[in-house]
């Protein structure tokens, strides 16, 4: 192998997201100025978070240079989702002057960079990156204390993003959650009693292993129940015929949720 194609192979792939064009560029300019200290290639870039997502799993990219602020997803919340990529990217996050966010991310050990980037900072973040692989979701849960607008779907080489409002239900199954939409369901794998804690004011526990929107509550029905179970309230849906359970534990919080509901 040539000197040169052994340079290439050992590239580090960047992948760079920013909404604004002249912040891209610059990131151009000084990865090409540092070259010789880290070699990299830009294999993709992106203006908000949707191109991200629909981008990067293609680009084979194995570090994201991210904005923090980005229209219609941040770049925290981004994050969170690209976790789930079978080959997720390394993540350094970009910022200009959000303080509140500078002191979150060093609180959480998150690397981050200060627009205008300097060379020998990205030179620095870049083989740090090397062997510091992808952020923790956790990490990133407790860097940002706004709730997300998606939930995401990882496959392999793809993230398919369900909007939080879209949501119906949750339901606790094995390792899996099943994540249920007026349009059909699929499966996460996040634990339900953090989904209950980031979106407590938009989901109510009716059952221990199952959460339902607040706004989907249309009413409830009581049922008789029979020799071997004791009567009961089930939830009704909007737009789904599917009745879920509330267990006698939770029937005090849940009926809140409609003032006219019975006792």
């Amino acid at each position: 192998m040539s000197a040169q194609a052994a340079e290439v192979q050992d590239e580090l792939r960047v992948f760079i997201a920013d909404d604004e064009a002249p912040a891209r560029a610059r990131l151009k300019e000084v990865l090409a100025d540092i070259r010789g200290e880290v070699a990299a290639s830009v294999v993709g870039e992106a203006a908000n978070g949707l191109e991200v997502i629909e981008r990067l799993p293609a680009s084979s990219a194995e570090v994201l240079l991210l904005d923090i602020q980005m229209p219609g997803m941040g770049g925290i919340e981004l994050a969170r989702h690209l976790g789930g990529l079978e080959n997720a990217p390394a993540i350094i996050f970009v910022t200009a002057h959000d303080r509140h966010a500078v002191e979150a991310f060093e609180l959480n050990a998150l690397d981050y960079l200060m627009k205008p980037v300097r060379a020998a900072r990205l030179a620095a973040a870049l083989k740090k990156s090397r062997a510091a692989g992808p952020v923790p979701r956790a990490l990133l849960a407790r860097a940002s204390p706004a709730a997300r607008e998606f939930f995401s779907v990882a496959e392999r080489h793809r993230i398919q993003l369900v909007p939080v409002a879209d949501v119906v239900y949750l339901k606790a199954e094995l390792k899996y959650v099943t994540l249920r939409t007026r349009a059909g369901e699929h499966l996460i794998e996040e634990p339900l009693v953090d989904i209950e804690r980031e979106f407590a004011d938009r989901f109510v526990r009716v059952h221990r292993n199952c959460l339902v929107a607040r706004a989907a509550i249309r009413g409830f029905e009581r049922i008789a129940g029979g020799a071997e179970e004791e009567p009961h309230w089930n939830v009704v849906l909007d737009g789904i015929d599917e009745r879920l359970a509330v267990s006698r534990r939770q029937w005090p919080a849940v009926k809140g949720v409609l003032p006219e509901a019975k006792t």
